[in-house]
């Protein structure tokens, strides 16, 4: 499909190792999949190849936790996320390959920030009560989370905020967060192929490091035993800020 060195395939089979580490419970892997993708490929092509590999990552998800999902959280944001992949949809087909690795940097960056106003809300246990319930606070989520997830498929901590300020108990959260991003993920789909960045010979492509995620996603457990997880997502994170600067510069 591309004209590819060997370090470039490497980084899509390493970010897809990563979308199934993400899966299996370790934060913020995910976005740094975005960043190896839009490095090792087109931005554009990037988000395509992305899209049916994090699929796959959360079919595997679902099996495993679906009987854990609240439905009604997915109900209530899920109208708000249709609005902003529309959004995402029409700004997409109206940009550049150099204009999408900005945005995708710029959204990066977005989604580290607010990864780190998720954890402090969850120390602010009053505010976070609150906050969910709040009409403008669940239609602004859904409408970033689905133009970040149309864009630079990055919608993960956007959603987060959502659920964990919610309140959610952990196999609850992950239960619901499975079925969210898949039914998002495939929505996202013809949207996709319309615009050409999705098609038989990328999906060939796709399929070629399915394997990868599920790989990851199998190993995640036994690798979250024998790290500090602490130490591990702030290594993550600052490979992300630096990712998205550098797609940005």
């Amino acid at each position: 499909m591309y004209s590819l060195e060997l370090w470039q395939y490497g980084l899509i089979a390493l970010g897809a190792f990563f979308v199934g580490l993400g899966k299996g419970g370790l934060p913020g892997v995910g976005n740094l999949t975005v960043v190896l993708l839009a490095l090792a490929l087109p931005a554009k092509a990037s988000v395509g190849i992305l899209l049916p590999i994090l699929i796959s990552a959360d079919i595997v998800a679902v099996i495993v936790y679906r009987r854990h999902a609240l439905w009604s959280y997915i109900f209530k944001l899920a109208p708000s996320m249709a609005v902003g992949i529309l959004i995402g949809y029409v700004v997409f087909s109206r940009v550049d390959d150099a204009q999408v690795r900005g945005m995708i940097g710029a959204i990066l960056l977005g989604m580290t920030a607010v990864h780190f106003i998720r954890k402090w809300l969850r120390r602010k246990s009053t505010e976070a009560d609150r906050l969910p319930h709040h009409p403008v606070f669940i239609t602004s989520t859904g409408i970033i989370g689905g133009f970040a997830t149309m864009v630079a498929n990055a919608a993960g901590p956007v959603a987060a905020l959502y659920f964990i300020a919610s309140g959610l108990p952990k196999y609850a959260y992950i239960g619901t967060s499975a079925w969210f991003f898949l039914l998002v993920n495939c929505f996202k789909v013809p949207f996709m192929m319309e615009l050409g960045i999705i098609d038989l010979e990328s999906l060939r492509f796709s399929g070629s490091f399915m394997l990868f995620s599920v790989l990851g996603a199998v190993i995640a457990p036994f690798i979250v035993k024998h790290i500090n997880q602490k130490a591990f997502e702030i290594l993550i994170w600052v490979f992300v800020v630096i990712g998205g600067l550098k797609l940005i510069l």
